[in-house]
């Protein structure tokens, strides 16, 4: 019989989704094989289960666990007491050589599946050295709570926020920048932000620390610029986290779900912190984008050094350049570096940050692909290498377009999607460039994201 909402049937995971849903098929005499995916959250290939289903389909359901009859050998017990509630991890149930399996599984697939990439080299995942404590920023919602402030990250599809204030992937010390400022809220009678009335003060807590120098900036993003004992709030704070380097207030008066208004000032210390990255000292503004995993972040970047297999005398352009991370980390392989970034505040830091670290051989436009493009075929530049690091969205046709009409001998793209990434790979063939090699770099442990180095090299012929 066809399934129905409420339905209980047994299933055996075959295998997961990108978005760590685990993969069943129910087969009965009105499916026709292979039968009805089913898509089942918080299971691990081999789990065997009887499966509640929540939503149908024409072609696909989705379930829920009912019982778990015989566990995966996968399986480990999640070490967090929010896990499953919280909209972040979807991996704590699985061991995480599991998971590196997993992942690279679904990039290889999705390159197939997705982009026709299968006679490609596909090099193993990096798995990372450890795959808690790693993240070097966290943004948590606030919200009025009955017994206080609450504090933590929002259910899956939801702004209800799920309490947790020290999670597994971030430094310790972050929940004692949140028991502070909730301590000075409580003390002050500050009120925390409702997102249906838009009334209240305290929208966010944005914390970012250096993972090499431990530099910590607490960035408070708030409804409006007066703060009430404010000079409180920096002295609690200076006082409970010794290596806290920059107090800064983010104003956000807007009915939106974007954190960061446009507005802001240092309230105490500095305006940025720093980091060292690849051996290159880098300026962080609560604007800068910044990877989240250190470590990770410098295995990545020397992959793509790799691939671009640089001798010294090359013109590499790195587009979506950001404030420089990974062009700058090549620079001294390179004849030349040029960055480009529509966003002018993260050129300006991309200029800094070559600056102080005595880059000579380095220039930022502040200009989109397109526009880099012709103003450096009016200079008579023309890349050896380019660098992609796109959004998660990927490129569109005209950027695949504009690089291909650069001529360069070699393209390595950063992706942080398989999909998309698949996508422009197949849109590169049609140019002339084809893949040679791709390797993931598992940047996010725990939860449904991978990064994937791909090398493209242009035809002999073109």
């Amino acid at each position: 019989m066809a399934l129905a909402k409420n339905q209980i049937v047994e299933l055996t995971v075959t295998g997961v989704t990108g978005e760590g849903n685990g993969v069943a098929r129910y087969v009965d005499a009105e499916i026709p094989a292979p039968g009805l995916v089913i898509f089942i959250p918080f299971t691990a290939v081999g789990d065997r289960l009887l499966c509640r289903i929540v939503k149908v389909h024409k072609n696909h359901a989705f379930g829920k666990i009912e019982q778990l009859l015989q566990p995966s050998p996968d399986r480990m017990e999640a070490t967090c007491a929010v896990f499953g509630r919280c909209g972040g991890c979807v991996w704590q149930h699985i061991t995480y050589e599991a998971e590196c399996r997993y992942k690279a599984q679904w990039v290889q697939e999705t390159l197939q599946r997705v982009g026709g990439v299968d006679d490609v080299q596909s090099l193993p995942l990096v798995a990372a050295d450890t795959p808690m404590r790693y993240r070097n920023k966290a943004q948590f919602p606030v919200a009025a709570g009955e017994q206080g402030p609450v504090m933590g990250f929002f259910a899956p599809r939801s702004h209800r926020i799920v309490p947790c204030r020290d999670c597994g992937l971030q430094p310790a010390a972050f929940s004692i920048v949140l028991d502070t400022v909730d301590a000075w809220m409580v003390r002050h009678g500050v009120t925390a932000y409702d997102e249906e009335k838009h009334r209240g003060l305290v929208r966010h807590v944005y914390i970012r620390q250096g993972a090499v120098t431990g530099q910590i900036m607490v960035c408070l993003v708030v409804t409006s610029g007066r703060l009430p004992a404010a000079e409180s709030l920096a002295s609690a704070l200076r006082e409970a986290v010794p290596t806290l380097v920059s107090l800064y207030i983010n104003v956000n008066p807007k009915r939106t779900n974007v954190i960061l208004g446009e507005d802001g000032y240092t309230l105490w210390g500095e305006d940025a912190i720093e980091d060292r990255l690849c051996g290159l000292l880098f300026r962080l503004s609560p604007y800068s984008f910044y990877q989240v995993n250190h470590a990770q972040t410098e295995k990545l970047y020397r992959l793509a050094g790799e691939f671009a297999a640089l001798s010294g005398k090359e013109t590499v352009l790195d587009l979506y350049c950001g404030t420089g991370t990974i062009g700058l980390s090549m620079a001294d392989k390179a004849g030349r570096v040029i960055g480009v970034e529509v966003v002018s505040a993260a050129v300006e830091d991309a200029r800094r940050n070559a600056a102080q670290n005595g880059i000579e051989n380095a220039r930022f436009l502040c200009a989109d692909a397109a526009q880099a493009a012709a103003t450096l075929a009016a200079e008579g530049v023309r890349p050896d290498v380019v660098i992609l690091d796109p959004p998660r969205k990927g490129c569109d046709e005209a950027l695949v377009s504009t690089v291909a009409e650069m001529g360069p001998r070699r393209v390595v793209y950063v992706s942080c999607d398989p999909a998309t990434l698949a996508r422009d790979i197949q849109r590169f063939v049609g140019y002339g460039y084809h893949p040679q090699k791709v390797r993931p770099v598992d940047l996010f442990p725990r939860t449904a994201h991978v990064e994937t180095v791909a090398l493209l090299s242009r035809n002999e012929t073109n």
